[in-house]
């Protein structure tokens, strides 16, 4: 039986990765991006959940963004821009997903290691992944007695051409992340759930 996934921020050089990741393997995958639903409006995406064919079994959030700035000299606007794409993206999601997903279905975020350890310089960035990482816990304790789970990825560097555009080089290929997620978002890992996996 094929399996309906949902992957936010799918037009993304990670989220494209995740896509083509879940369709070699039979899924059936909606790639939700700007261009389809403001990700960061809460109502936007309750709207566009009630317009889905189907309650998807798989949801990935992939969407995301840096810009880099101190504490002491962050700009609220910038602040403001980081937690709406790098948290609250994943929360509306994380919520929708929770009210409809079937039992044994399964949530996947990505974060990104500057979450875990916070990075000079990166402060908004920083802060907002590591919500998302304590959102993904609370979310898996949450929906451990309908049988639903929620991990969260936390990449280094990833090797995209926007970084490479820019003279950053090296860093971990999509789909060497993708990997991962599709495995998180599958039936062998069942017993996996509120974990923080490096990749």
């Amino acid at each position: 039986m094929t399996d309906l996934a949902l992957v936010c921020g799918g037009g993304g050089a990670l989220g494209g990765a995740i896509v083509a990741a879940l369709r070699a393997r039979g899924d059936e995958v909606i790639a939700a991006d700007r261009e389809d639903v403001d990700l960061t409006d809460a109502d936007a995406v309750e709207a566009y959940w009630e317009r889905l064919p189907a309650a998807p079994r798989w949801v990935v959030n992939a969407a995301g963004g840096f810009r880099q700035g101190t504490l002491a000299e962050s700009d609220p606007e910038d602040v403001r821009f980081m937690t709406a794409l790098n948290l609250e993206t994943a929360w509306w999601s994380c919520r929708a997903a929770a009210r409809r997903l079937p039992e044994g279905g399964a949530i996947v975020n990505v974060a990104a290691r500057a979450g875990l350890a916070g990075g000079a310089g990166s402060a908004a960035y920083s802060v907002a992944k590591a919500a998302v990482i304590r959102m993904t816990q609370v979310l898996a304790l949450e929906l451990a007695e309908r049988g639903i789970r929620a991990n969260v990825v936390v990449p280094a560097l990833i090797a995209t051409p926007a970084n490479r555009a820019q003279g950053i080089t090296g860093g971990t290929e999509p789909a060497e992340i993708a990997s991962t997620i599709a495995f998180l978002l599958s039936d062998a890992a069942s017993a996996v759930t509120g974990a923080v996996v490096p990749v």
